[in-house]
């Protein structure tokens, strides 16, 4: 991994969006989403609640950074197809093979910590047919041809694909379950710490961490500003990973993958628009969307967070 530029390096003593990176070299979009205010005015507590890209990528040097984190639980939301291509977590106390024969399973499945301080690990797969972007990108890359890419791709195709994908995350009953484990899990006794993430720790990830802040009753432009942080932290990978296509030949325009890669507020505007069309409002989606209740609620306020008057993040 290469050296991260200053933009996104964590600035010591600065508080802000950026300073709330968990410090690994191999995600560099994990960040901590302490910091941000309520409209009841209590702030999420720092290091409880997690998200970040795949942890298939971490070096040796971000195994213990990870486990100073005093992380509990980790849930991975990455579908199959990317296990296999990517490779499965790396995960601090957990046993290789454990961990692989999890995350190769297309089913919910969990490796449980061996102690009281270990992790335990969760893989539940988020993935839809129609709208599998793994898929749309690795059959991009297969087809050098540069008419045939710009037809899959080409003409808004991308984006209409990526607006799509959120729409699904909120219809698609299944995924809506597993959206749903993962707060109930930050809202069990205990559940956190709890990092959870997919590959680029933007689209399904995102969508959790706006379901999350939007349930504690964080505004929505500061929910969108964090889903949208993710260019900012990514935003040399792109470069790099798009510039590699190029060079490589395996695209003339790898500009057409920038939809893929980036996060629009677009998408995550079509989620909160399914949700009302949908359901009418946030309230009645929680309960009868989600098949959450107060009860899930009051948890993840009371483990998540602090009290009124604490510093928001900047």
């Amino acid at each position: 991994m290469t050296k991260q530029p200053e933009a996104m390096r964590h600035p010591a003593g600065d508080p802000g969006p950026v300073a709330r990176s968990l410090g690994l070299t191999g995600a560099v979009n994990a960040r901590d989403l302490g910091g941000y205010r309520t409209a009841d005015g209590r702030v999420l507590r720092a290091g409880v609640a997690l998200r970040s890209d795949g942890l298939n990528r971490l070096a040796e040097a971000d195994l213990p950074v990870l486990t100073a984190l005093g992380i509990r639980q980790v849930v991975d939301l990455r579908s199959l197809d990317e296990v296999r291509e990517a490779g499965p977590d790396r995960v601090p106390g957990l046993p290789v093979a454990d961990v692989s024969a999890v995350e190769l399973s297309a089913q919910p499945l969990s490796v449980r910590a061996a102690g009281p301080d270990g992790i335990t690990l969760h893989h539940l797969p988020v993935y839809a047919a129609d709208f599998d972007i793994y898929v749309a990108l690795r059959d991009a890359l297969a087809d050098r041809d540069p008419a045939k890419q710009y037809a899959l791709l080409g003409e808004g195709k991308a984006a209409r694909m990526m607006t799509g994908l959120y729409r699904w995350f909120v219809t698609d009953p299944v995924a809506r379950e597993r959206f749903a484990a993962v707060l109930r899990l930050l809202a069990a006794p205990d559940g956190p710490p709890l990092l959870f993430h997919c590959t680029a720790g933007k689209d399904r990830t995102g969508w959790v961490a706006a379901l999350l802040l939007t349930a504690l009753g964080v505004d929505r432009e500061t929910v969108f500003e964090d889903y949208l942080l993710t260019n900012t932290r990514s935003a040399a990978i792109i470069e790099r990973i798009t510039a590699s296509f190029y060079e490589r030949g395996l695209m003339e325009d790898p500009g057409l993958l920038l939809p893929l890669f980036r996060a629009d507020r677009d998408y995550l505007a079509a989620a909160f628009a399914e949700v009302e069309a949908g359901w009418g409002s946030f309230a009645a989606f929680w309960q009868d969307g989600l098949g959450l209740d107060e009860a899930v609620l009051a948890g993840l306020r009371k483990n998540l967070l602090g009290d009124a008057g604490g510093e928001p993040a900047r």
